[in-house]
């Protein structure tokens, strides 16, 4: 049986478990609840009305948070030639071709976003089972197969993250750190609330946004009204 924390517990006697809050009334408490030790994240997480085993409805985007992450994403390009250079410029991690595949191959993944040139997909396709289920595999759809990567790793820089629907219906995005003020995390929330939102399956009958809760790391989580 899990048991929690005195803190958490503290926690708890906070809230009202059956209240659904608005998004800045939440995020109020969140910021005055017991907090750990370490500067906690802060995450929505969504329940969505979709159909998983239809392919037009497994959701997957990407949103630039306005003020970032708030923590450092290293980022490997997989590149040739000239693209390279410009990588390094952009103060990529970690840069290469066959090489940083080979690495990646034999286990190296210490890296959070993984950007590529479209002529190295072929070889990186070989990945797609390692990098794929951690969401570290490059893609059009989310800007990080590109030619341009100065660009893809200037957007990743500035707060650009994924968001992607699991197989139950379910979507985990962080929105920043506990120590951001309240005007900072419902900037962010509310622009990932906007752009989930807006990714609506045109197929998808009924209730899209089925329930929808933020919680900061190791305390309870609120339901939103949604």
């Amino acid at each position: 049986m899990k048991t929690h924390s005195k803190r958490y517990k503290e926690s708890v006697k906070e809230l009202q478990q059956d209240k659904a809050y608005q998004l800045k009334e939440a995020i109020a408490i969140l910021k005055k609840l017991p907090k750990p030790k370490f500067d906690g994240s802060v995450d929505l997480h969504f329940n969505l009305g979709v159909d998983t085993k239809k392919s037009d409805q497994m959701i997957r985007g990407t949103v630039v948070l306005p003020h970032g992450t708030g923590k450092k994403v290293r980022i490997a390009v997989f590149c040739k030639g000239e693209h390279e250079s410009m990588a390094r410029a952009a103060k990529a991690d970690y840069v290469g071709g066959t090489e940083l595949i080979d690495k990646v191959a034999a286990g190296f993944l210490d890296f959070d976003c993984a950007v590529a040139t479209p002529e190295m997909m072929k070889d990186l396709s070989k990945l797609g089972k390692l990098l794929g289920p951690r969401g570290l595999m490059p893609s059009p759809k989310t800007g990080t197969v590109t030619n341009d990567i100065t660009k893809a790793i200037e957007d990743v820089r500035k707060g650009k993250v994924e968001f992607r629907v699991d197989k139950q219906g379910g979507m985990h995005l962080a929105v920043g750190k506990i120590s951001f003020s309240e005007d900072q995390l419902n900037d962010n929330a509310s622009k990932v609330i906007e752009a989930v939102t807006e990714a609506r399956p045109a197929s998808v009958k009924g209730k899209f946004l089925k329930s929808l809760s933020i919680a900061a790391s190791m305390n309870p989580g609120l339901r939103l009204i949604c």
